[in-house]
């Protein structure tokens, strides 16, 4: 925030405090960190609040360090290690002065209407940055009685309610530092000294340094109130280099801080300390954490911290949310996603579910919960995706859980505030909010149309409406504010491009602030025309108007300042610290009063800013200081104390009896001290501040305690009150209705007594045109009337609505939520009632209750059947889910709930749902994907292709469902893959060489991918192989065991053959019975069309000769030998291979003459070997080609031949002179049997 960096020149003064808090409601309890005690911004994403240690002190000794505030709520913490991530202060002091005891303060002067300063320290955004420059990390809200939100941030929403303004006294802080030195002392005095006047009250003050943990660098300060006077302290010492605790001392007082005693003695010496935690609904329980790094612990006291028990814990816990109305319930949320309970103030523990999301868990709300101890809760399911779920705290079984919405929703989306429960829905591209109202279903929240938000929060929701902050498609930096129905479902816009302003943590805050005490009355600053302007309403954003900027300056020069070319700017930042007032504060025990820093001109500016205050309601100011205080209410809102910036040190605070027209000077401490945080009204019925500070950077923490009981000379009377009339310009009808307050007259010194009421009278009025809002569709146009929106149609119907029933059919108008008028126009504005048309179906739409389009096989689908327009009570509707069956059912009502439907196969089905009556009828259809993963994928090709020639490719996908796979290939040296809905293609390979062809498929959320290698030529000759039975018993039919057979059969080939290895190739075929193919390819520098040599003939004739002959055989494991027959020629071996047969050497003989024979036969009648395929590229004739390949139902391969692709007198020359020479030699040669047959045919 700007006001918080100062600048002295030549000193380098520096401030960063952090700080924050939330106050526990016994009506509403939010798990979000926040102060709900004092008007603070909202902060939606605290726990990424992150600050940087400054440089050391340098020889200036009033040079500060870094200071990193932070207060929480009470009841809900949360424990980060780190500076960073632990939510806590660093202070830096210096030395600190002796000083003697019992030291009196004086000083006492009295100051003319609105004193300034004219030291040489000032404020200025030269220091603070520009505000408009932050990132959307968060977005803020300063409010009057604290926070109350709810955000969908970049991820999800955020919710937190706040308690009345009137509790400040159940604030708690943390304040930590970096310290050096020490030092202790006290002092009081009674007797005034210096300027002061005769007559003038005196504070009367102590002060206490904390000693003997001077490097202890972390403070936690509590103060319980309600008449205690019981403050509790402890400091730690944080070690940055492993991330803990190493040391800490408790401390504690009971006479409202003027004394301190260690604790330590009493919860064990050696015993860290770490978090500090006090029960919202009874003061005098107290729940301290021991350090994890040490022992996980808790120590529980029930006296106000004088003795403690101590309890194990098996986890480590990160933030605790205690019970709204039960003292001993509370939730706390583990460092490993678990959430637990305990209904005995923490000394027993239970497990309530694992995988919850941090801040997402909430107590039931008492009236809407029908079990105190129910427990929402936004949790994860194994698959990652997030459901809301509840269940009672102690019985939380799955079969005990709820899910009362049935679908999964956005992670950090579940907001459960006050009669609201708000979650965002995954969709793609556009978010999607429903809202509960009271517990009812869940129905989607109604924005105008175009709208189309990118980030939405709900900014409060304690006024039976729902604020939203939204923005939208089209900004940056800015938000439009929407106000809600009662119901939290049609939204209508209040203000458009509401500025944010960066925070200190890099939090964005939306600059606007709601007054205090003052129903429907509102602040903004709106950003129009690039420039930036400060507006108020007083109807709920109704109407808005410019500030009156005062008349004259703190001089009394005339100030020539006219609307709307001139007026007053605010600035809107409440401090991140609720002990620092930040640059606005109003209290609902003061209504009226309005102090806030600001400046004058056309636009807001940060330069030359000054303190300002309105005591009727914002119709006209004043200027008070001419630099930046901050500013508290005393007594109920009857004073108003102003100190310094905490960036300059002071030892003096003004007082004020007449809302600021005269000012008093009091001195509460003989050293200037930088101010970190003042405590205000811990108590009911003390008179008691706080102040936190430093006096230098190696000073310890000095904690003043300053009775201002002794300012005032008696208690107020009737005669003391004057009555005063909220207006507006004038106009005495404010949100409906005249109001009276009773309010102390300026400059009495009396104290207002504990039953001092502050509305005397609220009057109905009559109702007029500023009483309402614009309805749901409609905008408002120059002239000031509501007009439909072109995207709205206000003949549209509810289809709720049936014949003989009767509807509201809007005007255009609704009334204020909360406006108290009567009469006058309120019947004209007012939606009429009408009887229901009798209408035929329109605007039928069909939708999945999830958004989507697909779903996976066997889940159950939810349809949604909406219809703009006709009876829904006498309209039939039926659905034909596009598998073959279909619902019908006789009205609308009857789908509400959704129509499910299981679908027990995959595929893409046509959805059709028809609305009819006697009057007509609408259709309308959706596609939906019903998937299922797919478990395996295998790529079938041929092993060996001809160049040039089309080839078909296939993948078989398993489980194998049609029309729901996407197949990806990538061919040959492609870098872009072929996208197919089938599982075949075609491909030609325009070059040798091996080719790598890879399919993914898509399915579902699956895909999987299976690669093959291709080996192209231009001719190749094959063989097919078929293996001895007893192979198929050791088959599984897998790749990796294919691979490993065809290597063992091609190194078998190669022991009998003298083919080149190079050349030859063998493919096992998939499935049973075991089959494969001998690839015998040509040489790589063999060109196209040259003849083969007698050598590679007789090679070719000596593999098959072989194989024929029980010759190629393999061991496939000990006792199991395998042999390798030629598919084609015979299924059984012409010669036994058993080595007890005498006649082997007969039958071979036999055998080759056969094949002579068969030699002779193919000369003499030129055909072609039926067992050899010879496959080539043949350019002059168009002959049909065809590959093997197994399919995917086959059990065995399927085999093709394709014709000789060489030339026929090739053969028949090769054959002739074989014959002319009266003989053939053929040369067998086998290594393994070592023999040469040499074979000669006569004539």
């Amino acid at each position: 925030m700007e006001t918080w960096a100062g600048f002295c020149p030549g000193l380098h003064l520096s401030l960063s405090i952090w700080l924050m808090i939330a106050a526990h409601t016994l009506q509403n309890t939010k798990a979000e960190i926040t102060c709900a005690s004092c008007p603070s911004p909202v902060q939606l994403h605290l726990e990424n609040l992150q600050l940087g240690m400054r440089a050391e002190p340098t020889e200036q000794p009033s040079t500060l360090k870094s200071i990193r505030v932070e207060f929480r709520e009470l009841g809900v913490t949360d424990q980060i290690n780190g500076v960073d991530d632990e939510h806590e202060t660093g202070v830096s002091v210096e030395d600190v002065p002796q000083l003697p005891q019992d030291i009196s303060l004086d000083g006492v002067s009295a100051k003319g209407d609105a004193p300034g300063s004219n030291e040489e320290c000032h404020q200025g955004s030269d220091n603070a940055g520009d505000p408009e420059q932050g990132e959307d990390a968060a977005l803020q809200r300063a409010k009057r009685s604290g926070p109350e939100f709810a955000e969908f941030g970049v991820n999800g929403w955020t919710g937190v309610t706040g308690m009345d303004a009137d509790a400040s006294e159940d604030r708690g802080s943390l304040l930590d530092a970096h310290r050096q030195g020490r030092s202790e002392f006290r002092w009081n005095r009674d007797e005034g000294r210096g300027n002061n006047r005769q007559g003038e009250p005196r504070l009367t003050s102590s002060t206490f340094a904390l000693t003997g943990d001077s490097a202890h660098n972390h403070a936690v300060v509590y103060w319980s109130g309600q008449n205690s006077s019981v403050i509790l302290i402890l400091t730690k010492l944080y070690d940055f280099h492993i991330g803990s605790v190493t040391e800490s001392t408790l401390w504690r007082s009971t006479d409202y801080g003027s004394t301190y005693e260690r604790m330590n003695d009493k919860v064990g010496s050696k015993t860290v300390l770490s978090y500090l935690y006090v029960c919202p609904t009874n003061k005098r329980k107290i729940m301290v954490l021991t350090d994890p790094e040490f022992e996980s612990s808790v120590l529980i006291s029930s006296d106000e911290g004088a003795s403690y028990q101590k309890y194990r814990l098996t986890f480590y816990v990160l933030s605790l949310l205690f019970h709204p109305t039960e003292e001993d319930w509370a939730l706390a949320y583990s460092h490993d996603q678990k959430l637990y309970s305990s209904v005995d103030f923490g000394r027993k523990w239970q497990l309530i579910h694992e995988h919850v999301t941090p801040n997402r868990f909430y107590w039931s709300v008492s009236g809407l919960d029908k079990d105190p101890d129910l427990v929402h809760m936004e949790a994860h399911t194994p698959d990652g995706n997030v459901q809301y779920v509840t269940c009672k705290a102690q019985m939380c079984t799955e079969a005990n859980r709820n899910y009362p919405f049935p679908g999964y929703i956005d992670i950090s989306s579940l907001v459960v505030q006050d009669d609201y429960i708000f979650i965002q829905v995954p969709t793609s591209g556009r978010a999607t909010y429903y809202v509960s109202y009271k517990r009812e279903s869940f129905i989607q929240t109604k924005l105008p149309k175009y709208s189309l938000p990118k980030d939405l929060h709900i900014v409060s929701t304690d006024e039976k409406q729902v604020f939203a902050a939204v923005q939208e498609w089209n900004q940056n930096d800015t938000y439009n504010l929407y106000l809600s129905d009662t119901r939290g479902i049609y939204f209508t816009l209040a203000m458009e491009n509401v500025k944010t302003t960066r925070g200190i943590g890099g939090n964005q805050m939306l600059d606007l602030y709601e007054v205090a005490g003052i129903k429907g009355m509102l602040i903004a600053n709106m950003r129009q025309d690039n420039q930036v302007k400060t507006y108020i309403t007083y109807n709920k954003g109704r109407d808005w108007r410019l500030l009156q900027a005062p008349a004259a300056d703190m001089d009394g020069n005339d100030i020539h300042c006219i609307l709307p070319f001139c007026s007053l700017h605010l600035q809107l930042q409440m401090s991140e610290n609720p002990y620092l007032s930040g640059t606005i504060s109003t209290k609902s025990s003061a209504p009226g009063i309005i102090v806030a820093t600001g400046n004058i001109g056309a636009e807001l500016s940060y330069n030359n800013v000054g303190m300002f205050i309105s005591s009727d309601a914002g119709n006209s100011w004043r200027q008070i200081f001419e630099e930046e205080h901050n500013m508290w209410f005393l007594d109920k809102g009857g004073a108003l104390v102003a100190v310094k910036q905490p960036s300059v040190p002071t030892s003096d605070l003004w007082v004020s009896f007449d809302e600021g027209r005269q000012w008093t000077q009091h001195s509460f401490s003989p050293v200037p001290l930088f101010v970190d945080g003042v405590l205000v009204e811990a108590g009911a019925e003390n008179q008691i501040m706080t102040f936190f500070g430093h006096f230098n950077q190696r000073s310890e923490w000095q904690l003043i305690k300053i009775d201002y009981k002794s300012i005032y000379s008696r208690k107020c009377t009737e005669e003391d009150y004057q009555t005063w009339h909220l207006h507006n310009q004038g106009e005495p009808c404010v949100m409906g209705q005249k109001q009276i307050y009773m309010k102390r007259r300026p400059g009495n010194y009396c104290m207002l007594g504990k039953d001092y009421s502050r509305i005397l009278s609220a009057e109905s009025c009559i109702c007029r045109a500023h009483d309402f809002e614009c309805d749901y569709g409609y905008e408002r146009r120059g002239d000031g009337n509501c007009r439909p929106a072109f995207w709205f149609n206000p003949s549209t119907v509810s289809r709720s609505c049936s014949q003989g029933q009767n509807y509201l059919n809007s005007t255009g108008y609704r009334k204020v939520v909360l406006n108290n008028c009567t009469k006058g126009v309120k019947e004209m504005y007012t939606a009429r009632k009408q009887q229901c048309p009798k209408r035929p179906p329109k605007g039928l739409l069909l939708t999945t209750k999830d958004g989507k389009l697909t779903a996976n096989l066997g889940s159950n689908m939810t349809f949604l059947v909406h219809l703009d327009e006709g009876d829904s009570l006498q309209t039939n509707i039926q659905l034909d889910f596009g598998d073959g069956t279909a619902v019908s059912y006789s009205n609308l009502s009857w789908t509400e709930e959704g129509i499910k439907h299981i679908y027990k196969s995959a595929g893409i089905f046509r959805v059709t749902a028809l609305a009819e009556n006697t009057l007509g009828y609408d259709t309308t259809t959706l596609f939906l994907h019903v998937t299922c993963p797919v478990e395996h994928v295998q790529l079938l090709t041929p092993f060996v292709v001809i160049r040039n020639k089309e080839v078909n490719i296939t993948a078989v996908v398993l489980p194998s469902h049609s029309r729901t796979v996407t197949y990806f290939w990538w061919l040959g040296n492609n870098t872009e893959p072929v996208i197919t809905l089938d599982g075949s293609i075609s491909y030609t390979f325009p070059t040798e060489g091996m080719h790598t062809i890879t399919v993914q498929v898509a399915a579902a959320n699956t895909i999987l991918q299976d690669t093959k290698a291709i080996a192209v030529k231009e001719f190749f000759k094959s063989l097919l192989l078929s293996f001895s039975p007893n192979l198929d018993e050791f088959n599984p039919d897998i790749p990796e065991w294919r691979q490993d057979v065809g290597r063992v059969i091609k190194k078998a080939l190669l022991q009998v053959s003298d083919f080149p290895e190079e050349q030859l190739l063998v493919a096992v075929f998939p499935g049973v019975p075991t089959a494969a193919e001998l690839f015998l390819l040509p040489h790589k520098n063999q060109s196209e069309g040259k003849k083969k040599s007698e050598e590679e003939l007789v090679q070719v004739w000596a593999t098959i000769f072989a194989l024929n002959q029980n010759l190629v055989e393999f061991e496939l494991k000990p006792g199991v030998r395998v042999i390798v027959y030629n598919t084609q020629l015979t299924l059984a071996p012409l010669v036994d291979s058993n080595p007890r047969h005498s006649s082997s050497a007969m039958l071979m003989l036999l055998s080759v003459v056969f094949l002579g024979l068969a030699v002779f036969l193919i000369y003499k009648f030129k055909r072609k070997i039926p067992w050899i395929n010879i496959y080539a590229e043949v350019n002059q004739e168009k002959e049909q080609e065809m590959i093997g390949s197994v399919g995917q139902g086959d059990s065995t391969p399927k085999i093709t031949l394709s014709e000789f692709s060489t030339s026929k007198e090739l053969m028949e020359k090769e054959l002739d002179a074989r014959v002319k020479r009266n003989g053939l030699a053929t040369l067998i040669t086998a290594q393994k049997h070592n023999f040469i047959i040499w074979i000669n045919m006569l004539h």
